[in-house]
C-alpha cells in the first residue's frame, strides 16, 4: 500500500529482457536507505519487488501482465521516474490508498499554465472513466491527485508549484501515456451494488436513479 506522496525522482540506467518480461534498474537515493531485497517500491504508480540492489540502484522484474497495464516498457535510459516505498503503519497518510496495481494508461492531451499551477488534461478509455468523479482521488504514474473536471473520455487535474518541482508529470509532452489507478472504493460500491441488484429487493442503478441519485 502507498500513499500517492512521492518520495523522490530516481532515473532509468538500465531495462533489459529476460524471456517474457524486462528486468529494470534505477539509481535512486532516498529509497535505498532502508531497502532489502523483497521490499515493494512504486515506480511510476506500480508496485513492483526489489530484487537486487547496490548502493546506489535497485532492480526489479517485469511481468507481462505488468508489461500490459502500464507505460514501464517504453521507458528509455536516463528517464525520469516517480519513486514511493510501501508505507508504513507510522507513515503519515497524506495523500489516499494507492495500491500500486495500474489500471490502464491515459493520454496526456493539454497542458496549460495558470499563474504557477499547471493544469493537464488525460484522456482515457469508458472502462476508467466510469470511476472518475469530480474532486474524487486518482494517481497518474504513482501521484496521489485530485479531479477537478469529469468530461465523456477525458479528465483534468491541476498541479501547483511545490508539485511540479517533485514529480515527473510537468517533463512530459502531449501524447504521453500515463499509467493510472482509480480509487479502489468505486470499485468495491461497484461490485456490491451489482450482487445486491440479482436480489428482489436489492439496490441497483435504478433504485438509485428513482430515488434521486445521479
Amino acid at each position: 500500500m502507498f500513499t500517492g506522496i512521492v518520495e523522490e525522482m530516481g532515473i532509468v540506467t538500465r531495462l533489459w529482457r529476460t524471456g517474457q518480461g524486462y528486468n529494470l534498474t534505477i539509481r535512486a537515493k532516498t529509497v535505498l536507505t532502508d531497502v532489502k531485497p523483497g521490499d515493494s517500491i512504486a515506480i511510476n504508480g506500480t508496485c513492483l519487488t526489489v530484487t537486487d540492489f547496490t548502493s546506489e540502484t535497485f532492480t526489479v522484474g517485469l511481468s507481462p501482465e505488468t508489461l500490459t497495464r502500464t507505460n514501464l516498457e517504453y521507458l528509455k535510459e536516463g528517464q525520469q521516474v516517480n519513486l514511493e516505498r510501501a508505507l508504513t503503519p507510522t507513515t503519515r497518510m497524506g495523500g489516499h490508498f494507492v495500491q500500486g496495481h495500474v489500471d490502464g494508461v491515459g493520454n496526456l492531451t493539454k497542458f496549460r499554465p495558470d499563474a504557477d499551477a499547471l493544469w493537464v488534461t488525460v484522456q482515457t478509455k469508458p472502462d476508467l472513466m466510469r470511476y472518475i468523479v469530480p474532486k474524487g482521488f486518482i494517481a497518474l504514474d504513482g501521484v496521489s491527485l485530485t479531479v477537478v473536471d469529469v468530461f465523456d473520455d477525458s479528465f483534468t487535474i491541476t498541479l501547483v508549484a511545490y508539485t511540479q518541482q517533485h514529480i515527473t508529470l510537468p517533463q512530459q509532452q502531449v501524447g504521453y501515456k500515463a499509467n493510472i489507478e482509480v480509487d479502489i472504493l468505486g470499485k468495491y460500491v461497484e461490485k456490491i451494488i451489482a450482487q445486491r441488484s440479482d436480489q428482489p429487493d436489492g439496490i441497483n442503478l435504478e433504485f438509485l436513479t428513482h430515488h434521486g441519485y445521479q
